[in-house]
C-alpha cells in the first residue's frame, strides 16, 4: 500500500485543489477541528446532495471531482471522486475502492461498484460508500462498523482488497467515453477475478 501522503495530494480526477472543491470542502467541514466529524459530514453530503446518474436519469456523465460537484450528478465512481476530493481537501486521506457486482443479482452480467476508503486515527481505513440510498440500498458512515450500499451475494461477485490513490483506468476510460448516462449503463466497466484455487 502507498503512503498516507498518496491519499492527501489532488489529481487531475481528485482535483481537491479546485476552488469550488476548497470551498464546499471548508463549508461542510464548518467550524469543526475532529476528522471523524468531518468525515461523516463530506460522506453524508455526498452521499445525500450529488443525485445518482442512473437513479435520476441525469446527464453529463462525470468524471472529475469538480465536474461532479459542479453538475450534481454522477454514477457511483464519480461520486466517490468528489468525496475523497471534499476529504483531501481537509486534510484527511481518502482513497478509491472497488466491488464486482452482478447487475442482475444472480452472476453475469457483472460491473464494477466504486465506493471509498478513509484513514481514521485509532481505526485505520474505514470503508464507505456514498453512492446514494434507494430502495434496498442504506449506506451509512458509523466506524468501525461497516454499512455499505452493497454486499457480496453471487458467485463471481468479489470485493476488491486494494485501496486506489487514483481511479482505475478501466473507470477513467469508460466516464470519458460515454456522454449519456444511459449509455455508460450498458457499458459498465468491468474487470475479471481470478479466483482462488482451492
Amino acid at each position: 500500500m502507498a503512503s498516507l501522503e498518496e491519499y492527501l495530494r489532488p489529481t487531475p480526477i481528485i482535483d481537491w485543489n479546485h476552488t469550488a472543491i476548497l470551498k464546499k470542502a471548508k463549508e461542510i467541514a464548518g467550524d469543526s477541528k475532529e476528522p471523524m466529524e468531518i468525515s461523516r459530514s463530506c460522506f453524508e453530503w455526498v452521499r445525500d446532495e450529488i443525485r445518482h446518474s442512473h437513479d435520476y436519469r441525469m446527464n453529463p456523465v462525470t468524471l472529475k471531482a469538480s465536474e461532479v460537484l459542479e453538475h450534481g450528478t454522477g454514477y457511483c465512481y464519480a461520486k466517490s471522486h468528489l468525496l475523497a476530493a471534499l476529504l483531501r481537501a481537509n486534510s484527511i486521506p481518502a482513497g478509491l475502492c472497488y466491488q464486482r457486482l452482478s447487475r442482475n443479482d444472480d452472476g453475469a452480467p457483472f460491473c464494477l461498484h466504486g465506493l471509498n476508503a478513509v484513514y481514521l486515527e485509532g481505526i485505520g481505513w474505514y470503508r464507505a460508500d456514498p453512492r446514494g440510498s434507494k430502495e434496498g440500498v442504506n449506506a451509512q458512515f458509523c466506524p468501525p462498523h461497516e454499512q455499505l450500499a452493497y454486499y457480496i451475494k453471487a458467485e463471481g461477485e468479489a470485493d476488491l482488497p486494494e485501496i486506489w490513490a487514483d481511479p482505475l483506468p478501466v473507470i477513467v476510460e469508460a466516464l470519458s467515453r460515454y456522454n449519456n448516462y444511459a449509455e455508460l449503463y450498458d457499458n459498465m466497466p468491468d474487470i475479471p477475478v481470478i479466483s482462488k484455487k482451492k
